[in-house]
């Protein structure tokens, strides 16, 4: 197949796979049309079977431990820490609208970076449901602070966000240099946020709200928690002796799988269901896709895009274009292409892509696969989505968040190194 062909082909065929995760159609995993695309591409010679075979090489770790922590999530789930959470945030916030909005950023904003933000999106947002109905408050300034901080709030860890863990393959830096060096950022764009939303939703934060009922509060999972922590301590180690991260997730994922079984809370039809099979094929299948259109054309049509050198504006032109698509393309794909094109020039243009793919998704629903999930949480709660509304709110949030987490990591490499 001649170039040109194998480029529309390539490009149909992502566009395709990224409509159908949108929409779902006829409820089907996303797995259901990327999978056939993939094969498709390599078929049809768009992609050699060479080098399909070194994307899903690549890909496999990051698979593996993304499979570990949504079973890691879900186990911590069933132990009791997302009801732990959302008892502390009713008691705590007092009838104060206000306070629950602080004590849901600082609750999703942990939470995505420990545990990913898939765990915000499909754990937390439920229980914050929960709680705003418990004191009587208007839910949707919480409930859409759990989307916008799933994107945000997965700046710090190499662990927390899919694009996260791609990013930090392609940086070679250590699990805590990559920390120190996105922790102000994270910071920065957080506060941004919270920023953002006191404004922005004024008026439902002054409605009234009463305190929760006395009720006995769910005693804390300290073995969860034990477990987490030993496992981020796990993570820190397995990156300064040189193996993968992944092992450690799923020694901590394993630790509480068999405690589960053994006191018949789980069943292993469950904990495969819990590691999401399907969307773990669609990541790897979405992978191939995107390499056989970056080969094909894209990747070269980008390169004359990527600024050069690593100074404030260069890094800001670098989380604009990653921003931009994401958006067009989701922030997935957006990660995979930019990739390759900006490790060259060091971490610090792999964090500025990171920075534009994790705060960029907060503008458009289809930014990242995260939001579209949140989408049909909110709906399955009778809760509204308004697309001029989420489009407003990320207009405020997006742009001042992207410049001001740049000149944060421009600021952390300045003074940390490493740029």
């Amino acid at each position: 197949m001649n170039t040109s062909l194998a480029e529309i082909l390539s490009v149909t065929l992502l566009v395709l796979v990224l409509a159908c995760a949108v929409v779902r159609p006829f409820g089907r995993p996303e797995a259901v049309v990327a999978v056939p695309a993939a094969a498709v591409v390599i078929g049809t010679g768009a992609i050699s079977l060479a080098d399909a075979r070194a994307e899903a090489a690549r890909l496999g770790p990051v698979i593996g431990f993304l499979a570990a922590v949504l079973v890691l999530a879900q186990l911590c789930d069933e132990e009791g820490l997302f009801d732990a959470c959302g008892a502390w945030m009713a008691r705590t916030a007092a009838g104060r609208p206000r306070r629950l909005l602080a004590q849901v950023f600082v609750s999703a904003s942990v939470i995505t970076a420990v545990l990913s933000l898939d765990a915000t999106v499909v754990l937390l947002t439920p229980v914050v449901f929960a709680t705003a109905a418990r004191i009587g408050a208007r839910p949707k300034p919480h409930v859409y602070a759990c989307t916008h901080l799933s994107n945000t709030a997965s700046l710090l860890l190499p662990v927390s966000n899919l694009t996260n863990l791609l990013a930090f393959a392609a940086s070679g830096l250590s699990f805590t240099r990559f920390a120190a060096l996105m922790a102000l950022p994270w910071l920065v764009a957080i506060t941004t946020e919270y920023a953002v939303f006191r404004g922005f939703f004024a008026t439902d934060l002054d409605a009234g709200a009463q305190a929760p009922p006395a009720a006995d509060a769910p005693g804390l999972p300290v073995f969860a928690l034990a477990t987490v922590g030993g496992t981020l301590a796990g993570f820190v180690l397995a990156s300064a002796v040189g193996i993968d991260p992944a092992w450690a997730a799923l020694a901590g994922a394993s630790v509480l799988a068999v405690r589960a079984l053994a006191r018949r809370r789980t069943t292993p039809v469950a904990l495969v269901r819990a590691a999401s099979v399907p969307f773990l094929a669609f990541v790897l299948a979405l992978g191939i896709v995107v390499q056989a259109v970056v080969d094909n054309g894209l990747g070269s049509a980008l390169g004359g895009l990527i600024p050069d050198g690593t100074g404030p504006a260069a890094l800001l032109g670098l989380a604009v274009l990653a921003a931009v698509l994401a958006n067009v393309i989701n922030n997935l794909p957006a990660v995979l292409v930019l990739l390759p094109l900006t490790a060259p020039s060091g971490p610090g243009a792999v964090l500025a892509v990171l920075v534009g793919v994790n705060i960029g998704p907060n503008l458009t629903y289809a930014g990242s696969l995260a939001t579209l999930l949140w989408r049909r949480i909110v709906h399955a709660h009778d809760g509204e989505v308004e697309l001029w509304e989420f489009t407003r709110l990320g207009l405020l949030a997006v742009p001042a968040s992207l410049l001001l987490a740049v000149l944060a990591l421009w600021a952390s490499l300045t003074v940390l190194g490493g740029g």
